[in-house]
């Protein structure tokens, strides 16, 4: 059953989600947990089911006095409730929820005081270790398991939680739905998200976990590298992590780099308050440039680190070029106090002093304050040519991983993710160059990004190049979702100023945050939810295969994630399945639905062309190009590579004709009479020529749709050259011998005539 827009019915598939929900309650119980710890789910609905019989009257909000003699009044029917009613009233529901909320919030915060009881121990037993691993593997490797069993038991509780959190939700839903005129989802929501059980900051357990196996690895800060003429594969990849998976993914990580710590004021944490604001002008030539990638583009912020008002700022540029031009973009900034921002703006600030300062008392070369000077100058004049101001910023948490001064893997991962709006009110000049965070945003001002941003950044050269094993494995996890070329600023833009730009990112078509962009006024973005493809014009029509959780039309946000590594690993996943092996992806999703990993591994299947003659020999004619195989990640396109597809297509041309004019020429020339080998030779060459034609157009408008779609995998055709190289072959062999048994018999003939 489709989605129609006109009737709102939900799916089938929404359908069965919803009344099988008290099902999926039963099996994601934890086995150690006691089955009376969870919301009492088939309880409250039963209340609801009786109330909703009894069909109650809503309260009249203008009356302010009572009668305690008077009866109580009709029900919304009309009808006097009587004794033979169930004495069930909105009372039971309210006192059963707020039991069921306080049994949740005491169950949890037990078992967190537990979970760190238990990380105290492991810490004890790390520290008893001295910082000598060596030659104690056995007990490393009991600290170890220790560590992962109570990593694993707050993912549990986390698991706990949210399944709680979502019950909640639905029973509410149900309620006010079956009693409107008892509406109280809302109150319950807010109160819920205000209790300790929700909104507890837990983030010293992955910081005292990232010390402990930090410590177990015996992890050392490596060596500055300060030779920047090595040769280095730089790649950033970004993703969108569900924010249930949060803690999932923190864990893969940390397992294998630890956390960056930030100081805050309540101590160490393991994520730090980052904001930015972009600049750009009246046209938004900044967003539209980024947003093109036109070579060249500028993005212009001030960013600064930590709750409050900013002290220190980072004044960053960043430019982006063409990797195929032999250039990489770039990322350059300078330290300035907040209260030189304002200098900045106006370009007014003091450079010769600055300079003068940064030699005296900090010690730097020469060439070092030229390059700074240069850039300082440079950004200054930018803002003043280009007229920016402040337009969008920036607010997220973010939590980073990596070793000291190593660069081999860097992540970071930013959670509470939100865009805001940095126009209408007076800059006064530059000296207000964000909003007064004591006043309060309305709608339109702020949009909150439903997921995480994970951005993995790896420089791999040398012996190293390949990704670890275990970034392999995160990626093949399921719990990444790649979204090329993602942008906060751009997406902040598109979302909160929708009538100022011309042309909007793909991923605003995405299903999953579809609800966010209306809820921040940018629903003149998005298609309508009558449309026929689901998607917007242009581009988005033939790269739809790129977002994450599909879009309106076809959503696929009950599926794993899916990533460059995903698809090379379907059948060899289903194969270790198959032989009882766990992979990655089972490991994280021990508890997933075996229904929704079949339809990923069956849909796989589908475009592989392999079992088929037909696919064997024509790949473009096959399902190698179906949709349901393509992964969110793409591969990166050159513009010579239209060009090397043109010229391939050409040579291929020029040896198909080729080969016909040798054909045409043989024939021509044969004689009529003892020239029979000759016209079959000929007649055998013209059909090959013919088929070198057939597949060089074959394999062009295959590789073309190759190329339009950017789908990881081989481009190349490893059959049709065997094919019509070996046919050729065949015939020129056959030509051969009959020419040699032609000259055997001259020979002979000759001979006997002697």
């Amino acid at each position: 059953t489709k989605y129609n827009p006109q009737s709102r019915r939900p799916t089938t598939q929404q359908t069965k989600t919803m009344v099988k929900f008290g099902l999926r309650l039963d099996q994601n119980k934890a086995s150690d947990y006691p089955p009376d710890a969870y919301v009492d789910y088939a309880k409250l609905k039963e209340i609801i089911h009786v109330l909703s019989k009894k069909k109650l009257a809503g309260a009249d909000p203008t009356t302010r006095e009572v009668s305690l003699t008077a009866p109580p009044p009709t029900n919304a029917a009309g009808r006097q409730l009587t004794s033979a009613d169930s004495p069930i009233t909105e009372e039971d529901f309210y006192n059963c929820i707020d039991s069921n909320l306080s049994k949740v919030e005491a169950f949890t915060l037990q078992r967190v005081t537990d979970l760190r009881a238990n990380i105290a121990i492991v810490e004890k037993e790390v520290n008893a270790l001295g910082g000598i691993t060596e030659g104690k593997e056995g007990e490393v490797e009991a600290i170890r398991q220790k560590a992962d069993d109570a990593a694993k038991s707050f993912l549990t509780l986390e698991k706990y939680v949210n399944i709680n959190f979502m019950g909640f939700h639905k029973i509410l839903k149900k309620h006010d739905k079956n009693l409107p005129l008892h509406a109280c989802k809302q109150f319950y929501i807010n109160r819920m998200h205000n209790q300790a059980w929700v909104r507890g900051d837990y983030s010293d357990v992955v910081v005292r976990l990232s010390a402990i196996y930090s410590a177990l690895r015996n992890d050392h800060a490596a060596e500055e590298n300060k030779d920047a003429s090595q040769s280095f594969l730089r790649s950033t990849t970004k993703y969108w992590v569900r924010t249930e998976d949060v803690s999932k993914v923190k864990y893969a990580i940390l397992k294998h780099l630890p956390v960056f710590l930030q100081k805050t004021s309540t101590g160490e944490s393991d994520s730090q308050l980052t904001n930015s604001v972009y600049f750009d002008n009246d046209q938004l030539e900044l967003y539209h440039g980024r947003l093109d990638k036109t070579p060249g583009a500028i993005a212009y912020r001030l960013r600064w680190y930590g709750a409050g008002d900013p002290k220190m700022v980072f004044c960053e540029r960043k430019t982006h070029r063409d990797t195929w031009t032999g250039e990489a973009s770039v990322k350059e900034r300078f330290i300035v106090d907040e209260s030189e921002v304002k200098s900045v703006l106006n370009d007014t600030y003091p450079i010769e002093e600055k300079r003068a300062e940064m030699q005296a008392k900090k010690g730097a070369t020469e060439a070092e304050v030229d390059d700074w000077e240069i850039l300082v100058r440079e950004m200054l004049q930018v803002v003043q040519v280009k007229q920016l101001v402040p337009t969008m910023r920036t607010q997220y948490m973010r939590t980073a991983f990596q070793i000291p001064f190593d660069a081999t893997v860097r992540i970071s991962l930013d959670t509470n993710l939100c865009m805001i709006s940095e126009r209408g009110y007076d800059t006064e000049g530059g000296a207000k160059w964000f909003r007064d965070p004591e006043k309060q945003l309305a709608d339109n001002e702020i949009t909150r990004f439903p997921h995480a941003v994970l951005e993995v950044k790896l420089e791999l050269g040398g012996a190293n190049s390949e990704p670890p094993q275990w970034v392999t494995d995160l990626q093949n996890s399921g719990m990444l979702y790649e979204v090329h070329k993602f942008s906060k600023f751009i997406h902040g833009c598109a979302v909160l100023m929708p009538e100022y730009v011309r042309s909007v990112p793909y991923w605003v078509d995405d299903a999953s945050i579809r609800d966010s962009v209306l809820r921040s006024g940018g629903g003149r973005i998005l298609v309508p939810a009558d449309s026929e493809t689901g998607v917007g014009p242009g581009a988005n029509e033939l790269y739809n295969h790129l977002l994450p959780f599909g879009n309106i039309k076809e959503n696929k946000l009950n599926n794993p994630g899916r990533t460059a590594n995903t698809v090379s690993l379907i059948k060899s996943g289903k194969e270790d399945k198959a032989n009882g092996l766990m992979t990655t992806g089972d490991k994280y999703y021990a508890d997933a639905d075996v229904t929704d990993e079949e339809q990923l591994f069956n849909a796989s299947l589908q475009g592989c062309c392999e079992d088929t003659c037909a696919g064997w020999l024509f790949p473009f004619c096959s399902g190698m190009n179906e949709e349901v195989l393509a992964p969110t990640s793409v591969q990166k396109i050159e513009p010579k590579i239209f060009f090397a597809n043109e010229r391939t297509f050409l040579h291929w041309l020029h040896a198909g004709v080729t080969l016909y004019t040798i054909a045409a020429g043989i024939l021509a020339f044969a004689s009529d009479t003892h020239s029979i080998g000759a016209h079959w030779y000929a007649m055998a060459l013209l059909p090959i020529s013919l088929g070198f034609c057939l597949y060089a157009l074959h394999i062009f408008l295959w590789r073309a749709e190759k190329i339009k779609t950017r789908i990881p995998g081989r481009w190349d055709d490893s059959r049709g050259p065997l094919i019509l190289g070996s046919i050729l072959a065949g015939v020129l062999f056959v030509n051969f011998m009959m020419k040699c048994r032609e000259i055997q018999r001259y020979n002979e003939m000759m001979a006997h005539e002697l």
